[in-house]
C-alpha cells in the first residue's frame, strides 16, 4: 500500500515542479497530490483501524488468546 503512496507522491511532485508558476505549482501538489493520497490511505487504510479498534475493545484473556494464536500461526 505504501509503495503506491510513494510512487503517486513522487508524480505528483514532478507534475508540480514542471508548471510554470509557483502557485500553481503548490495548487497542483495539494489537489493533485496530497488530497487523492489521503482519500485513498484512509480508504484503504480502514480495514487496518476497524482490527486495531477490536483489538482495544477485546478483554485481555480473549487478547492474549488471540496473540498466542497469531504467534504461533495457527489463524493463517
Amino acid at each position: 500500500m505504501y509503495i503506491i503512496a510513494i510512487a503517486w507522491l513522487y508524480v505528483a511532485i514532478i507534475v508540480a515542479v514542471a508548471n510554470p508558476s509557483a502557485v500553481g505549482g503548490v495548487l497542483t501538489f495539494l489537489f493533485f497530490g496530497i488530497g487523492p493520497l489521503a482519500l485513498y490511505l484512509w480508504l484503504f487504510g480502514t480495514p487496518a483501524r476497524r482490527r486495531a479498534a477490536a483489538r482495544r475493545s477485546m478483554p485481555a484473556s480473549a487478547q492474549d488468546r488471540h496473540n498466542d494464536r497469531a504467534e504461533s500461526g495457527a489463524d493463517q
